[in-house]
């Protein structure tokens, strides 16, 4: 016999927000949050002081999972170059999955249109990381605007993240290219 644990209100609660806010946008209403999670909008509030806070609660729990998903670690010892592209070769890899629907940080930030939305602040911050690990990077690897060229990589990832997610393009074949023409545009090694 084997028993489920079922997990605790809280953690379904994010989940159903992760969820539900990357399918079908952070509009969803609090009934859908709280049926899909299977708690009553009463323990919602228990637990969240609202929906904005319930999204960037999960926007915050899942940041690391996306750093963890997209970025080489730490002790990683490959070439700066080699570190930016293996950013978007996990990009391509994950583009290809049919439930991909582009990056969340992105569509969040766009979607609410708000800079001080408590999600898009989460967002903003998640995207800032990417950008500064993008620019240390290209400091490493000697490019010749390190910051420029981190603006330039974020404006790729997001633009790529974008195009994949609403399927209107495959990336197979056409990230590589263009971004080894900017690496060596920015002469990086």
């Amino acid at each position: 016999m084997t028993t489920q644990v079922r997990s605790r209100p809280r953690e379904r609660l994010l989940d159903a927000a992760a969820t539900l806010a990357y399918r079908d946008g952070v509009s969803v209403g609090v009934e859908a949050l709280c049926k899909a999670a299977g708690v009553s909008k009463r323990s919602m509030y228990q637990l969240f002081e609202s929906k904005d806070g319930l999204l960037a609660a999960s926007l915050e729990r899942r940041a690391a999972d996306f750093e963890v998903r997209f970025l080489p670690g730490p002790d990683d010892e490959r070439s700066a170059r080699e570190r930016i592209l293996y950013v978007f070769e996990r990009v391509e890899s994950q583009a290809a999955l049919p439930e991909y629907l582009g990056c969340p940080y992105l569509a969040v930030q766009i979607e609410l249109k708000d800079e001080g939305h408590p999600a898009s602040r989460v967002a903003r911050r998640v995207k800032e990381n990417l950008m500064a690990f993008f620019r240390s990077e290209a400091a490493r690897g000697g490019a010749n605007d390190p910051d420029l060229l981190a603006r330039q990589l974020t404006l790729v990832f997001d633009g790529a993240s974008a195009r994949a997610g609403i399927k209107v393009d495959d990336l197979s074949g056409l990230v590589a290219p263009t971004l080894n023409a900017l690496l060596d545009a920015a002469g990086l090694c």
